[in-house]
């Protein structure tokens, strides 16, 4: 369904569910479609495919895999509680076989990571502190399994439209972004031993982002 998938399914799939979650996060589970290329991400995943979510906050994006990529397992993790809470709940009447979401320490990566076919790190690492960032990277590619893929999906540091999602995340996050450049990026994942199959640039409204594709071929 993919190739002919809009934002305007997302939003009404999204829409069609009742979420007990506060106002704020409320909002970002309905609209981000709107700001974010989840139609190229899902289009990434292949039918019976075990994916990771890293940061999966509220669970969005995995409900949304879990609907239109069809994917075997979905296995999501996040520093926060609440948001691992929301994801459970998002998830209520699915089969509980399907997804995993797990509380995530900031520091070590689940050894389930290992396990995973895809590994999905969107809008991720710009809320990662400046300088443990390269580790962040290196540590999680560290867990995966040779074969696997890494799709990081984040916003372009070197474009001036760049403040328009600090102000963003200012306002929904309460906090200003460490926004890397799409070079840098592209350069820290081949550091690290994986190769590009795919990295391209979309920007959606003021929205400057970039989706960089890498297997770790051993």
């Amino acid at each position: 369904m993919t190739a002919t998938l809009s934002n305007k399914h997302l939003l009404s799939f999204l829409k069609s569910h009742d979420y007990h979650v506060n106002f704020i996060d409320r909002l970002k589970v309905y609209y981000r479609p709107m700001v974010c290329p989840f139609v190229d991400l899902i289009g990434l995943v292949k039918p019976g495919e075990k994916v990771g979510d890293i940061g999966c906050g509220s669970g969005q994006f995995c409900l949304l895999l879990a609907r239109f990529a069809k994917p075997s397992y979905l296995f999501g993790i996040e520093i926060s509680d609440k948001l691992i809470d929301n994801a459970r709940q998002l998830f209520k009447g699915h089969e509980p076989n399907l997804y995993t979401f797990e509380k995530y320490d900031g520091q070590t990566f689940p050894d389930a990571i290992g396990e995973l076919d895809i590994v999905f790190l969107n809008d991720v690492l710009h809320h990662v502190p400046k300088q443990h960032q390269q580790t962040f990277v290196a540590d999680l590619i560290k867990k995966m399994k040779p074969g696997a893929r890494l799709v990081l999906k984040d916003i372009d540091g070197a474009s001036p439209f760049v403040y328009f999602n600090k102000l963003h995340d200012l306002v929904f996050a309460g906090e200003i972004g460490n926004e890397r450049s799409f070079a840098t990026a592209q350069q820290w994942l081949q550091q690290n031993g994986l190769r590009i199959t795919m990295a391209t640039k979309k920007r959606m409204y003021v929205y400057a982002h970039y989706t960089i594709v890498a297997i770790k071929e051993s």
